[in-house]
Protein backbone atom coordinates (compact mmCIF):
# COMPACT_ATOMS: atom_id res chain seq x y z
CA UNK A 1 0.00 0.00 0.00
CA UNK A 2 1.21 3.51 -0.82
CA UNK A 3 2.40 5.50 2.19
CA UNK A 4 2.82 9.21 2.80
CA UNK A 5 5.80 10.01 4.98
CA UNK A 6 8.03 12.94 5.86
CA UNK A 7 11.73 12.13 5.53
CA UNK A 8 13.74 15.19 6.55
CA UNK A 9 16.07 15.71 3.57
CA UNK A 10 18.78 17.28 5.72
CA UNK A 11 18.82 14.93 8.72
CA UNK A 12 17.34 11.80 7.14
CA UNK A 13 14.95 11.47 10.06
CA UNK A 14 11.74 9.70 9.10
CA UNK A 15 8.39 10.78 10.44
CA UNK A 16 5.24 8.79 10.94
CA UNK A 17 4.10 6.75 7.94
CA UNK A 18 0.55 7.46 6.81
CA UNK A 19 -1.07 4.76 4.65
CA UNK A 20 -3.13 5.82 1.67
CA UNK A 21 -6.83 6.11 2.33
CA UNK A 22 -9.00 3.07 1.92
CA UNK A 23 -11.51 3.03 -0.93
CA UNK A 24 -14.23 3.52 1.68
CA UNK A 25 -12.61 6.73 2.93
CA UNK A 26 -12.18 7.98 -0.64
CA UNK A 27 -15.88 7.43 -1.24
CA UNK A 28 -16.78 9.30 1.96
CA UNK A 29 -14.66 12.27 0.89
CA UNK A 30 -16.11 12.46 -2.62
CA UNK A 31 -19.64 12.02 -1.31
CA UNK A 32 -19.12 14.84 1.20
CA UNK A 33 -17.80 17.14 -1.53
CA UNK A 34 -20.70 16.27 -3.82
CA UNK A 35 -23.20 16.83 -1.01
CA UNK A 36 -21.67 20.22 -0.18
CA UNK A 37 -22.07 21.49 -3.74
CA UNK A 38 -25.28 23.50 -4.05
CA UNK A 39 -25.60 23.15 -7.81
CA UNK A 40 -24.25 26.62 -8.41
CA UNK A 41 -27.25 28.43 -6.96
CA UNK A 42 -25.62 29.82 -3.81
CA UNK A 43 -24.70 33.22 -5.20
CA UNK A 44 -25.94 34.91 -2.04
CA UNK A 45 -23.25 33.01 -0.09
CA UNK A 46 -20.26 34.69 -1.75
CA UNK A 47 -19.78 37.02 1.23
CA UNK A 48 -19.94 34.11 3.65
CA UNK A 49 -17.41 32.10 1.67
CA UNK A 50 -15.12 35.12 1.36
CA UNK A 51 -15.29 35.64 5.13
CA UNK A 52 -14.11 32.07 5.70
CA UNK A 53 -11.26 32.50 3.22
CA UNK A 54 -10.26 35.75 4.95
CA UNK A 55 -10.11 33.83 8.23
CA UNK A 56 -7.89 31.22 6.52
CA UNK A 57 -5.49 34.03 5.60
CA UNK A 58 -5.52 35.41 9.14
CA UNK A 59 -4.80 32.00 10.66
CA UNK A 60 -1.96 31.32 8.23
CA UNK A 61 -0.27 34.55 9.31
CA UNK A 62 -0.71 33.58 12.96
CA UNK A 63 0.67 30.07 12.40
CA UNK A 64 3.37 30.90 9.82
CA UNK A 65 6.23 29.76 12.06
CA UNK A 66 4.52 26.44 12.78
CA UNK A 67 3.89 25.79 9.09
CA UNK A 68 7.42 26.91 8.20
CA UNK A 69 8.90 24.26 10.48
CA UNK A 70 6.78 21.56 8.83
CA UNK A 71 7.77 22.64 5.32
CA UNK A 72 11.48 22.55 6.17
CA UNK A 73 11.13 18.99 7.48
CA UNK A 74 9.22 17.94 4.39
CA UNK A 75 11.34 19.38 1.57
CA UNK A 76 14.36 21.19 3.00
CA UNK A 77 14.10 24.83 1.90
CA UNK A 78 15.64 27.43 4.24
CA UNK A 79 13.33 28.35 7.11
CA UNK A 80 13.00 32.00 6.09
CA UNK A 81 11.81 30.92 2.64
CA UNK A 82 9.38 28.41 4.15
CA UNK A 83 7.84 31.06 6.39
CA UNK A 84 7.76 33.42 3.42
CA UNK A 85 5.86 30.80 1.43
CA UNK A 86 3.21 30.59 4.13
CA UNK A 87 2.86 34.36 4.34
CA UNK A 88 2.56 34.61 0.55
CA UNK A 89 -0.10 31.90 0.66
CA UNK A 90 -2.01 34.00 3.17
CA UNK A 91 -1.80 36.91 0.73
CA UNK A 92 -3.27 34.69 -1.99
CA UNK A 93 -6.22 33.58 0.11
CA UNK A 94 -6.82 37.19 1.17
CA UNK A 95 -6.65 38.43 -2.42
CA UNK A 96 -9.38 36.08 -3.57
CA UNK A 97 -11.51 36.84 -0.52
CA UNK A 98 -11.16 40.61 -0.98
CA UNK A 99 -12.03 40.44 -4.68
CA UNK A 100 -14.63 37.66 -4.61
CA UNK A 101 -17.68 39.84 -5.18
CA UNK A 102 -16.06 41.72 -8.04
CA UNK A 103 -14.74 38.56 -9.72
CA UNK A 104 -18.09 36.78 -9.42
CA UNK A 105 -20.37 39.67 -10.41
CA UNK A 106 -22.50 39.32 -13.53
CA UNK A 107 -20.78 40.40 -16.72
CA UNK A 108 -23.08 42.45 -18.92
CA UNK A 109 -22.98 41.83 -22.68
CA UNK A 110 -24.26 44.39 -25.20
CA UNK A 111 -27.17 42.78 -27.06
CA UNK A 112 -29.07 43.90 -30.15
CA UNK A 113 -32.40 43.23 -28.49
CA UNK A 114 -33.10 42.86 -24.80
CA UNK A 115 -30.36 42.24 -22.28
CA UNK A 116 -27.70 39.58 -21.85
CA UNK A 117 -25.16 38.73 -19.22
CA UNK A 118 -22.74 36.08 -18.06
CA UNK A 119 -23.60 34.61 -14.69
CA UNK A 120 -20.53 33.18 -13.02
CA UNK A 121 -21.19 29.96 -11.15
CA UNK A 122 -19.24 27.03 -9.70
CA UNK A 123 -19.16 23.72 -11.55
CA UNK A 124 -18.85 21.29 -8.63
CA UNK A 125 -16.14 19.40 -6.74
CA UNK A 126 -12.61 19.83 -8.07
CA UNK A 127 -9.52 17.74 -7.43
CA UNK A 128 -6.06 19.24 -6.94
CA UNK A 129 -2.98 17.02 -7.31
CA UNK A 130 -0.20 18.90 -5.56
CA UNK A 131 3.64 18.86 -5.71
CA UNK A 132 6.21 18.87 -2.93
CA UNK A 133 8.27 21.96 -3.78
CA UNK A 134 5.74 24.51 -2.48
CA UNK A 135 3.50 22.46 -0.17
CA UNK A 136 1.26 25.35 0.96
CA UNK A 137 1.58 27.92 -1.83
CA UNK A 138 0.56 25.47 -4.55
CA UNK A 139 -2.55 24.52 -2.60
CA UNK A 140 -3.40 28.17 -1.89
CA UNK A 141 -3.41 29.20 -5.52
CA UNK A 142 -5.66 26.24 -6.42
CA UNK A 143 -7.93 26.25 -3.38
CA UNK A 144 -8.34 30.00 -2.82
CA UNK A 145 -10.27 30.85 -5.99
CA UNK A 146 -12.33 27.66 -5.88
CA UNK A 147 -13.30 28.20 -2.25
CA UNK A 148 -14.69 31.69 -2.94
CA UNK A 149 -16.36 30.47 -6.13
CA UNK A 150 -18.12 27.62 -4.32
CA UNK A 151 -16.42 24.58 -5.82
CA UNK A 152 -15.82 21.97 -3.09
CA UNK A 153 -12.08 21.26 -3.00
CA UNK A 154 -10.34 17.89 -2.65
CA UNK A 155 -6.54 18.03 -2.35
CA UNK A 156 -4.16 15.15 -2.92
CA UNK A 157 -0.78 16.24 -1.48
CA UNK A 158 2.65 15.01 -2.49
CA UNK A 159 3.73 11.80 -0.78
CA UNK A 160 6.41 13.55 1.28
CA UNK A 161 4.09 16.33 2.44
CA UNK A 162 1.34 14.75 4.56
CA UNK A 163 1.95 16.96 7.60
CA UNK A 164 1.62 20.36 5.94
CA UNK A 165 -1.49 19.31 4.04
CA UNK A 166 -3.08 17.91 7.21
CA UNK A 167 -2.22 21.09 9.11
CA UNK A 168 -3.78 23.21 6.36
CA UNK A 169 -6.97 21.13 6.34
CA UNK A 170 -7.23 21.57 10.11
CA UNK A 171 -6.64 25.32 9.79
CA UNK A 172 -9.32 25.67 7.09
CA UNK A 173 -11.74 23.76 9.31
CA UNK A 174 -10.87 26.17 12.17
CA UNK A 175 -11.72 29.04 9.82
CA UNK A 176 -15.26 27.72 9.50
CA UNK A 177 -15.23 25.81 6.21
CA UNK A 178 -17.71 22.89 6.26
CA UNK A 179 -16.15 19.44 5.99
CA UNK A 180 -17.30 18.91 2.41
CA UNK A 181 -15.99 22.28 1.29
CA UNK A 182 -12.31 21.40 1.68
CA UNK A 183 -10.79 17.95 2.24
CA UNK A 184 -7.34 16.42 2.26
CA UNK A 185 -6.98 13.02 0.60
CA UNK A 186 -4.04 10.63 0.84
CA UNK A 187 -4.78 8.59 -2.25
CA UNK A 188 -2.80 6.16 -4.40
CA UNK A 189 -2.50 6.36 -8.18
CA UNK A 190 -5.30 3.91 -8.89
CA UNK A 191 -7.66 5.84 -6.63
CA UNK A 192 -6.74 9.10 -8.34
CA UNK A 193 -7.44 7.54 -11.73
CA UNK A 194 -10.89 6.48 -10.55
CA UNK A 195 -11.53 9.93 -9.07
CA UNK A 196 -10.73 11.62 -12.38
CA UNK A 197 -13.31 9.36 -14.01
CA UNK A 198 -15.87 9.86 -11.22
CA UNK A 199 -18.78 11.97 -12.56
CA UNK A 200 -18.99 13.83 -9.25
CA UNK A 201 -15.53 15.36 -9.81
CA UNK A 202 -15.87 18.19 -12.32
CA UNK A 203 -12.31 19.45 -12.78
CA UNK A 204 -8.70 18.49 -12.13
CA UNK A 205 -5.66 20.65 -11.45
CA UNK A 206 -2.16 19.19 -11.38
CA UNK A 207 1.21 20.73 -10.71
CA UNK A 208 3.98 18.29 -11.49
CA UNK A 209 6.10 16.68 -14.18
CA UNK A 210 5.47 16.47 -17.91
CA UNK A 211 4.84 12.74 -17.55
CA UNK A 212 2.27 13.22 -14.78
CA UNK A 213 0.65 16.02 -16.76
CA UNK A 214 0.27 13.91 -19.87
CA UNK A 215 -1.33 11.08 -17.88
CA UNK A 216 -3.72 13.32 -15.95
CA UNK A 217 -4.54 15.47 -18.98
CA UNK A 218 -5.33 12.40 -21.07
CA UNK A 219 -7.50 10.90 -18.33
CA UNK A 220 -9.37 14.17 -17.81
CA UNK A 221 -9.92 14.51 -21.54
CA UNK A 222 -11.24 10.98 -21.79
CA UNK A 223 -13.79 11.90 -19.11
CA UNK A 224 -14.60 15.21 -20.87
CA UNK A 225 -13.41 17.25 -17.90
CA UNK A 226 -11.51 20.50 -17.66
CA UNK A 227 -7.92 20.24 -16.44
CA UNK A 228 -5.33 22.85 -15.48
CA UNK A 229 -1.74 21.63 -15.79
CA UNK A 230 1.26 23.51 -14.42
CA UNK A 231 4.27 21.45 -15.42
CA UNK A 232 8.01 21.96 -15.75
CA UNK A 233 10.04 24.87 -17.02
CA UNK A 234 13.51 25.71 -18.25
CA UNK A 235 13.15 29.45 -18.04
CA UNK A 236 15.66 31.68 -19.84
CA UNK A 237 17.34 34.71 -18.25
CA UNK A 238 18.26 36.98 -21.14
CA UNK A 239 20.88 39.67 -20.54
CA UNK A 240 21.28 42.24 -23.31
CA UNK A 241 22.49 45.29 -21.37
CA UNK A 242 22.75 46.58 -17.82
CA UNK A 243 23.89 49.67 -15.98
CA UNK A 244 24.56 47.68 -12.78
CA UNK A 245 26.16 44.30 -13.39
CA UNK A 246 26.47 43.49 -9.70
CA UNK A 247 22.74 43.96 -9.16
CA UNK A 248 21.98 41.90 -12.27
CA UNK A 249 24.19 39.06 -11.03
CA UNK A 250 22.52 39.23 -7.62
CA UNK A 251 19.13 38.89 -9.30
CA UNK A 252 20.40 36.00 -11.44
CA UNK A 253 21.69 34.07 -8.43
CA UNK A 254 18.42 34.57 -6.59
CA UNK A 255 16.46 33.46 -9.63
CA UNK A 256 18.48 30.25 -9.87
CA UNK A 257 18.79 29.31 -6.19
CA UNK A 258 15.38 30.25 -4.81
CA UNK A 259 13.66 27.24 -3.21
CA UNK A 260 16.96 25.34 -3.35
CA UNK A 261 16.86 25.65 -7.14
CA UNK A 262 13.65 23.62 -7.23
CA UNK A 263 11.15 26.09 -8.67
CA UNK A 264 9.43 25.40 -11.98
CA UNK A 265 9.78 29.06 -12.96
CA UNK A 266 13.32 29.50 -11.70
CA UNK A 267 15.83 30.94 -14.17
CA UNK A 268 17.82 27.98 -15.48
CA UNK A 269 19.35 29.02 -18.82
CA UNK A 270 21.31 32.28 -18.90
CA UNK A 271 21.35 33.71 -22.40
CA UNK A 272 24.07 36.38 -22.54
CA UNK A 273 25.04 38.88 -25.20
CA UNK A 274 28.67 38.49 -26.35
CA UNK A 275 29.90 41.79 -24.97
CA UNK A 276 28.75 40.96 -21.43
CA UNK A 277 29.33 37.21 -21.38
CA UNK A 278 32.71 37.10 -19.65
CA UNK A 279 31.93 39.77 -17.05
CA UNK A 280 28.63 38.16 -16.13
CA UNK A 281 30.03 34.63 -16.20
CA UNK A 282 32.93 35.56 -13.93
CA UNK A 283 30.83 37.39 -11.34
CA UNK A 284 27.92 34.96 -11.48
CA UNK A 285 30.19 31.93 -11.16
CA UNK A 286 32.02 33.49 -8.21
CA UNK A 287 28.73 34.22 -6.46
CA UNK A 288 27.37 30.74 -7.11
CA UNK A 289 30.60 29.15 -5.94
CA UNK A 290 30.54 31.13 -2.69
CA UNK A 291 27.18 29.65 -1.65
CA UNK A 292 27.37 26.66 0.66
CA UNK A 293 24.68 24.15 1.47
CA UNK A 294 23.71 24.13 5.11
CA UNK A 295 21.12 23.30 7.72
CA UNK A 296 17.84 24.82 6.47
CA UNK A 297 16.84 25.58 10.06
CA UNK A 298 19.91 27.80 10.48
CA UNK A 299 19.07 31.45 9.81
CA UNK A 300 22.37 31.97 7.98
CA UNK A 301 21.76 29.17 5.45
CA UNK A 302 21.28 30.34 1.87
CA UNK A 303 20.78 26.92 0.27
CA UNK A 304 19.31 23.82 1.83
CA UNK A 305 19.54 20.22 0.57
CA UNK A 306 17.61 18.88 -2.35
CA UNK A 307 14.21 17.50 -1.44
CA UNK A 308 15.16 13.83 -1.43
CA UNK A 309 17.87 11.32 -2.19
CA UNK A 310 16.19 10.53 -5.50
CA UNK A 311 16.28 14.21 -6.49
CA UNK A 312 19.98 14.48 -5.66
CA UNK A 313 20.85 11.29 -7.55
CA UNK A 314 18.91 12.47 -10.61
CA UNK A 315 20.57 15.90 -10.69
CA UNK A 316 24.02 14.35 -10.35
CA UNK A 317 23.25 12.05 -13.29
CA UNK A 318 22.03 14.98 -15.40
CA UNK A 319 25.24 16.94 -14.84
CA UNK A 320 27.39 13.88 -15.60
CA UNK A 321 25.45 13.32 -18.82
CA UNK A 322 25.89 16.95 -19.84
CA UNK A 323 29.65 16.84 -19.23
CA UNK A 324 29.99 13.54 -21.08
CA UNK A 325 28.29 15.21 -24.06
CA UNK A 326 30.84 18.06 -24.11
CA UNK A 327 29.67 20.65 -21.58
CA UNK A 328 32.16 22.02 -19.08
CA UNK A 329 31.76 22.87 -15.42
CA UNK A 330 32.84 26.41 -14.70
CA UNK A 331 31.91 26.08 -11.03
CA UNK A 332 31.04 23.09 -8.87
CA UNK A 333 31.77 19.41 -9.05
CA UNK A 334 28.32 18.24 -10.09
CA UNK A 335 28.53 15.67 -7.30
CA UNK A 336 26.08 15.27 -4.48
CA UNK A 337 26.98 14.98 -0.81
CA UNK A 338 24.08 12.96 0.48
CA UNK A 339 21.12 15.17 -0.42
CA UNK A 340 23.29 18.29 -0.46
CA UNK A 341 24.28 19.68 -3.83
CA UNK A 342 26.64 22.62 -4.17
CA UNK A 343 25.76 25.16 -6.90
CA UNK A 344 27.21 24.37 -10.32
CA UNK A 345 27.56 26.37 -13.54
CA UNK A 346 27.66 24.64 -16.93
CA UNK A 347 28.81 26.22 -20.20
CA UNK A 348 29.74 25.14 -23.73
CA UNK A 349 26.42 23.36 -24.13
CA UNK A 350 25.79 22.45 -27.75
CA UNK A 351 22.28 21.98 -29.17
CA UNK A 352 22.82 18.23 -29.41
CA UNK A 353 23.73 17.98 -25.71
CA UNK A 354 20.82 16.48 -23.68
CA UNK A 355 21.24 19.36 -21.24
CA UNK A 356 20.22 21.83 -23.95
CA UNK A 357 16.57 20.78 -23.75
CA UNK A 358 16.33 19.25 -20.27
CA UNK A 359 15.07 20.86 -17.08
CA UNK A 360 17.61 20.82 -14.22
CA UNK A 361 15.59 20.83 -10.99
CA UNK A 362 18.27 21.98 -8.59
CA UNK A 363 21.08 24.56 -8.20
CA UNK A 364 22.65 24.07 -11.64
CA UNK A 365 22.83 26.95 -14.14
CA UNK A 366 23.60 26.93 -17.86
CA UNK A 367 25.44 29.76 -19.65
CA UNK A 368 24.81 30.45 -23.34
CA UNK A 369 26.48 33.08 -25.53
CA UNK A 370 24.60 34.95 -28.28
CA UNK A 371 25.57 37.72 -30.67
CA UNK A 372 22.24 39.45 -31.31
CA UNK A 373 18.75 40.09 -30.03
CA UNK A 374 17.28 37.76 -32.64
CA UNK A 375 19.67 34.97 -31.65
CA UNK A 376 18.78 35.50 -27.96
CA UNK A 377 15.07 35.09 -28.69
CA UNK A 378 15.69 32.04 -30.86
CA UNK A 379 17.83 30.32 -28.24
CA UNK A 380 15.47 31.25 -25.40
CA UNK A 381 12.60 29.64 -27.31
CA UNK A 382 14.63 26.54 -28.25
CA UNK A 383 13.11 24.42 -25.50
CA UNK A 384 10.07 22.18 -25.19
CA UNK A 385 9.02 24.31 -22.21
CA UNK A 386 7.32 27.68 -22.12
CA UNK A 387 6.65 28.70 -18.53
CA UNK A 388 8.41 31.93 -17.52
CA UNK A 389 11.27 34.09 -18.77
CA UNK A 390 13.41 37.01 -17.59
CA UNK A 391 14.74 39.87 -19.71
CA UNK A 392 17.38 42.32 -18.51
CA UNK A 393 18.03 45.32 -20.71
CA UNK A 394 18.30 49.09 -20.39
CA UNK A 395 16.44 49.55 -23.69
CA UNK A 396 12.67 49.67 -23.09
CA UNK A 397 11.85 49.16 -26.77
CA UNK A 398 14.12 46.13 -26.90
CA UNK A 399 12.44 44.73 -23.78
CA UNK A 400 9.06 44.99 -25.50
CA UNK A 401 10.36 43.33 -28.66
CA UNK A 402 11.87 40.43 -26.75
CA UNK A 403 8.73 40.04 -24.63
CA UNK A 404 6.67 39.87 -27.83
CA UNK A 405 9.03 37.26 -29.24
CA UNK A 406 9.03 34.98 -26.20
CA UNK A 407 7.00 31.78 -26.53
CA UNK A 408 6.26 31.59 -22.82
CA UNK A 409 3.40 32.18 -20.44
CA UNK A 410 5.20 34.89 -18.44
CA UNK A 411 7.88 37.50 -19.12
CA UNK A 412 9.48 39.54 -16.34
CA UNK A 413 11.56 42.55 -17.37
CA UNK A 414 14.45 43.68 -15.16
CA UNK A 415 13.14 41.83 -12.10
CA UNK A 416 12.93 38.39 -10.55
CA UNK A 417 10.84 36.99 -7.72
CA UNK A 418 7.95 39.23 -8.74
CA UNK A 419 5.12 36.69 -8.40
CA UNK A 420 2.02 38.25 -6.84
CA UNK A 421 -1.55 37.12 -6.09
CA UNK A 422 -2.94 39.37 -8.82
CA UNK A 423 -0.58 38.14 -11.57
CA UNK A 424 -1.74 35.08 -13.56
CA UNK A 425 0.72 32.17 -13.47
CA UNK A 426 1.05 29.51 -16.15
CA UNK A 427 2.75 28.46 -19.35
CA UNK A 428 2.51 27.09 -22.86
CA UNK A 429 4.02 24.14 -24.74
CA UNK A 430 5.18 21.37 -22.38
CA UNK A 431 4.81 23.69 -19.40
CA UNK A 432 1.09 23.06 -19.32
CA UNK A 433 -2.28 24.67 -19.88
CA UNK A 434 -4.43 27.12 -17.96
CA UNK A 435 -3.66 29.87 -15.45
CA UNK A 436 -3.68 30.22 -11.71
CA UNK A 437 -3.73 33.42 -9.61
CA UNK A 438 -5.30 36.72 -10.61
CA UNK A 439 -8.81 37.00 -11.98
CA UNK A 440 -7.92 34.27 -14.48
CA UNK A 441 -7.47 31.84 -11.59
CA UNK A 442 -11.15 32.07 -10.72
CA UNK A 443 -12.20 31.57 -14.32
CA UNK A 444 -10.63 28.13 -14.84
CA UNK A 445 -13.27 26.04 -13.05
CA UNK A 446 -16.24 28.35 -13.57
CA UNK A 447 -19.50 27.98 -15.44
CA UNK A 448 -19.80 31.19 -17.43
CA UNK A 449 -23.53 30.86 -17.96
CA UNK A 450 -25.10 33.04 -20.64
CA UNK A 451 -28.47 34.49 -19.69
CA UNK A 452 -30.40 36.33 -22.43
CA UNK A 453 -33.71 38.13 -21.94
CA UNK A 454 -35.93 40.18 -24.20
Amino acid sequence: MKTYQVINPYTGEAGEAHPAATDEVVEQIVAAAHSEFDGGSGRDQVKERAAIVTKVADLLVERAAEFGDIIVREMGKPLAQAVGEVEFSADIFRYFADNAEEFLADEQIPAGAGTAWIRKSPIGPVLGIMPWNFPIYQIARFAGPNMVLGNPVVVKPAEQCPESSAALESLIRDAGMPVGGYQNLLADNDQIARLIDDPRIQGISLTGSERAGSIVGAAAGASLKKSVLELGGSDPFILMSTDDMDATVEAAVAARLDNNGQACNGAKRFVLIDSLYEEFAEKFSAAMGAVTVGDPMDESTELGPLSSEAAAINLEAQVAEAVAAGATLRVGTGKRDGNKFAPAVLENISPDNPAFSTEFFGPVAQLHRVSSEAEAIELANATPFGLGSYVFTTDADQADRIADGMNAGMVYINEVGADAPELPFGGVKNSGTGRELGAHGVDEFMNRKLVKRL
